[in-house]
């Protein structure tokens, strides 16, 4: 089963793929061909019922495929008011064949002409709320009709995230879904048909800019609203825990404080006056660190624990405390590593290991990616916590869903760029699913390193990530 919003973003990965929407557009009308000549007779009059949207388009792909019928095809609105270039291309390529095409610009204008079958293609997943007109009259008349009625990949007003039915909602006797099953379908009393339209399976595998979808903002939002992050590293490092802070604001947190050793944390402020810098007296983590610091992740969205931090036996047994104390969302990295196979936690924990430190976790590694995803699967379901594993492929698994990331290059083997790493992923663990956080932020880390590198190439160091970090996170690249 997969969520509307999911299918959005595997939508754009088979896209990065070489897979385009309007490729999959044209499978998903002939997948809806296929069912209705199931379900009518040649010759049959059959309404077609398009939206504005790719809904709509794919039913416009349709009709192409449907000359044996008696075709009558409506559009929810004018035709220069449809949403996406392919959409329109579909209709206009109906315009252009001379098929009974119509536009029912209001509610007084819908008709259904009695027909043998009703497709419904009005609205897709990613819609939510009551039907407004014209989409409410259609749908009452495909209730109130005496045909068929074939719904495309969702009932209008069915939400396919929340899998809720409006009141208003069409009430099909089929439905043709793409690529999975959707939430709510299950429930309808409706047959459902799932039809593969061409979607490899490396767009659910691979992290590629489909999912930066997930990192929309509402625009009425305020600050604090995107995340607060608290860093806790440095002793006998400076430069991790600066990058790492700096690293997470980059990446959209609206906030973040930085608790360090009092030995360091002037020289850490000095990186950077956007940085809230929090010291803890001494100069290493130590077991008295423990209350105040709990004290104070617990009031942030996210953590990042361990960059600087060093792996004095004292340090570790205070950063086993903090981890056994606090039920939030840790990204662990560096020497803090170390205890988390042997903590008992009711935090979520993000692990972002490279191979050798996998290895002194417990865990195994294989040359290949594929038997490396397998291994860092089992042993993520073994430590009950999210993996990011650092390599030439990142893998990420959660011990159930497994990711993989394909961007970085070599010049990132300096060192820094895994405190850049762990900013990333603790800004995003702020807003976003573990798993979803750190597939992103694996993507996003490794696509600022190639940005850099284009410039820079095996001269990159870790600070340059930083400046593009807000570019790699963007859908337009």
């Amino acid at each position: 089963m997969i969520t509307g919003s999911e299918m959005a973003v595997v939508d754009e990965n088979a896209a990065a793929l070489g897979v385009p929407r309007k490729q999959l557009m044209e499978s998903s009308g002939n997948a809806i061909a296929r069912v209705v000549r199931d379900l009518a007779a040649p010759g049959d009059k059959i309404t077609i019922v398009c939206g504005r949207g790719n809904n709509g388009g794919d039913a416009a792909v349709a009709a192409r495929f449907l000359d044996e019928f008696d075709l009558s095809i409506c559009l929810l609105g004018r035709a220069e008011t449809i949403t996406t270039d392919i959409a329109r291309e579909n209709w206009a390529a109906l315009q252009e064949a001379d098929y009974d095409t119509r536009e029912v610009r209001d509610s007084t204008a819908v008709d259904l002409a009695d027909p043998d079958l009703i497709v419904d293609a009005m609205l897709g997943t990613g819609i939510a709320g009551e039907l407004r007109e014209p989409a409410a009259t259609a749908a009452a008349a495909m209730n109130g009709a005496d045909a068929t009625v074939l719904s495309v990949d969702v009932p209008s007003g069915l939400d396919a995230d929340a899998a809720t039915l409006t009141d208003n909602a069409v009430s099909p006797d089929h439905v043709v879904t793409f690529h999975d099953t959707k939430p709510g379908l299950a429930d309808l009393a409706a047959d459902v048909t799932v039809a593969e339209i061409g979607i490899p399976a490396a767009a659910e595998t691979f992290v590629e800019r489909g999912d930066l979808q997930r990192l929309s903002r509402d625009p009425t939002s305020h600050k604090g609203d995107h995340g607060e992050v608290l860093v806790v590293g440095g002793g006998p490092y400076t430069g991790a825990p600066a990058l790492a802070g700096q690293a997470a604001l980059r990446a959209g947190a609206d906030l973040v404080r930085v608790s360090s050793p009092t030995a360091v944390a002037h020289e850490i402020q000095g990186y950077c006056e956007d940085l809230i810098v929090r010291p803890m007296e001494g100069r290493t983590l130590e077991t008295s660190h423990v209350s105040p610091i709990t004290e104070l992740a617990n009031e942030q969205d996210a953590l990042v624990f361990g960059p600087g931090l060093g792996d004095d036996p004292e340090t570790l047994k205070a950063a086993r405390a903090i981890l056994e104390r606090y039920d939030g969302t840790a990204v662990v990295d560096a020497d803090a590593l170390a205890v988390v196979p042997d903590v008992e936690t009711d935090a979520d924990l993000i692990c972002t290991p490279h191979q050798g430190e996998l290895e002194k976790m417990g865990g195994e590694t294989a040359a290949d990616w594929r038997e490396r995803s397998e291994l860092v699967e089992d042993f993520a379901a073994e430590v009950g916590h999210t993996l990011l594993v650092k390599g030439h492929y990142d893998i990420v698994s959660d011990g159930d869903r497994t990711r993989v990331s394909r961007t970085g290059n070599p010049g990132m083997t300096v060192g820094g760029t895994g405190d850049v790493l762990a900013g990333v992923t603790g800004a995003l663990a702020a807003t976003q699913d573990p798993l979803d956080a750190a597939a992103l932020a694996a993507f996003v880390n490794g696509r600022a390193g190639d940005i850099v590198y284009e410039q820079s190439g095996n001269g990159l160091v870790a600070s340059d990530l930083l400046d593009a970090i807000p570019a790699a996170m963007q859908n337009d690249r």
